[in-house]
């Protein structure tokens, strides 16, 4: 019968909604960790219905941050447009760690401390060349040093991020000062032995997987 068809299907969707916000905001302050018994308690629904809408959880972490992997994404698109490569490349990367000081679940996904390969996989796929792009930029510019690569760049998010973690609580603004070290080092080292090799890039994405 259509009728009474209809309103469940809307029941059903306004139910995913109301648990993919839930778990964002969970997430965003606590992390990938938050269970499916929390969630369903602060949504206020059963823990079998957030099971039933999202199996694994993969799942729900595609769901709940498809849209910020593509706010990132789009970040570094619009970095690649700016007129000065090295202002492109340092805001981008300033403006992602930024993200992620508001959310740490989006730190973890981004710096593949946990969470879905897929969402990763395809953050890495989407960025890389872009920010590759920005690099060579930056390197014909003579503002980066020759031989800096984007592996070079991931190697900086991580280690500047895993600052942002350690003084989330004690020091949130500390990452910012990681990040103009990071920076002015990765400007004017002499960056010893060879440069690391492409798959790299993959390995620091998915180091979990």
């Amino acid at each position: 019968m259509p009728t009474p068809a209809q309103p469940l299907r809307r029941d059903a969707e306004r139910n995913r909604r109301l648990l993919l916000s839930t778990a964002g905001e969970l997430m965003a302050d606590r992390g990938l960790d938050v269970s499916y018994e929390e969630i369903a308690r602060a949504a206020g629904t059963g823990t079998g219905t957030v099971y039933r809408r999202f199996p694994t959880r993969d799942d729900l972490v595609d769901a709940v941050f498809d849209d910020h992997i593509d706010t990132v994404c789009a970040m570094a698109e619009q970095a690649a447009a700016e007129e000065d490569p090295w202002a492109g490349l340092t805001t981008f990367l300033e403006r992602q760690l930024e993200l992620e000081a508001a959310n740490r679940a989006l730190g973890e996904i981004l710096r593949a401390q946990r969470g879905s390969y897929a969402i990763v996989h395809r953050a890495s796929r989407r960025m890389t060349p872009v920010v590759t792009g920005l690099l060579e930029r930056a390197v014909a510019a003579g503002t980066v040093p020759a031989g800096v690569t984007a592996a070079d760049l991931v190697a900086v998010h991580v280690m500047v991020g895993s600052v942002l973690d350690a003084s989330r609580t004690a020091a949130p603004d500390l990452w910012r000062r990681a990040l103009a070290i990071a920076l002015a080092g990765l400007r004017h080292a002499r960056l010893p032995g060879p440069a690391p090799h492409d798959d790299v890039i993959e390995h620091l994405f998915t180091r979990d997987h």
